[in-house]
């Protein structure tokens, strides 16, 4: 009897709990716009790619006031084309609704391209309020140290193919 009064004020207890998350849910859902929680609850492109890949960009950005950690990567293609990203985000839903959309908006641009999105572009999308609009300077922040990273993996890549071609030029010699 006594382990099934602690069994049904168990139940009592996570059904409780049940109704608080869907409480919880409703109030963040009437104090955002739908765009940040749209992209909060269903976050595109999460995941990682292999960092050592020359042909991704890794930007790792974070902001000390918040303690929101955001990486996003980039995957560039021969033309220098964004063919996929992805990002990982520590942080409250409006910083990984800033990283979801940042994704988004990458993909199929060229790496210049991608230099001119705006954290006031992310901002104005997300309807962020002013006190989150950090949120999308980290991820204006990880699209420039994503692309940053990439020109430096392919200035290393390019001089790595000189020296080459410069041993092979100078062994034929």
């Amino acid at each position: 009897m006594l382990a099934a009064t602690r069994a049904s004020s168990l139940l009592a207890s996570t059904s409780g709990l049940a109704q608080d998350l869907a409480r919880a849910t409703s109030v963040l859902a009437r104090h955002y716009h739908k765009n940040v929680v749209d992209h909060y609850e269903k976050p595109r492109n999460v995941g990682s790619f292999d960092k050592a890949d020359p042909n991704v960009g890794t930007g790792l950005v974070g902001a000390p006031a918040c303690g929101d950690v955001m990486k996003l990567q980039i995957k560039v293609d021969e033309n220098g084309n964004i063919v996929d990203s992805c990002f990982k985000t520590f942080g409250c839903g409006s910083a990984i609704a800033s990283s979801s959309v940042a994704t988004e908006w990458v993909k199929g641009k060229g790496v210049e391209e991608v230099l001119t999105i705006k954290n006031s572009d992310i901002a104005k999308h997300l309807s962020l309020p002013p006190v989150k609009l950090h949120c999308s300077m980290l991820a204006e922040d990880a699209i420039k140290a994503a692309v940053k990273d990439w020109k430096a993996k392919q200035e290393k890549a390019g001089g790595s193919q000189q020296q080459q071609q410069q041993q092979s030029a100078a062994a034929t010699a």
